[in-house]
């Protein structure tokens, strides 16, 4: 799954360690997420376009798009 999660994060100047702070997950996990390595839950997936106050379309993408 693609994502704007860093794109979005850095727009904000926040670290990865700070951002994973907010959504109370491991920076590691939003490391994976960036990368493209983790497809977080719909939980998190919820949780990060509220904090971004955007869509979950808007952030995530599945497949080619």
């Amino acid at each position: 799954m693609k994502s704007r999660l860093r794109e979005l994060r850095e727009g904000r100047e926040l670290t990865q360690e700070e951002l994973a702070g907010e959504l109370g997950v491991s920076r590691q996990t939003i490391i994976a997420i960036e990368r493209g390595r983790y497809d977080p839950s719909l939980r998190l997936a919820l949780d990060i376009a509220r904090f971004f106050s955007a869509s979950v379309e808007d952030i995530f993408a599945c497949g080619d798009e």
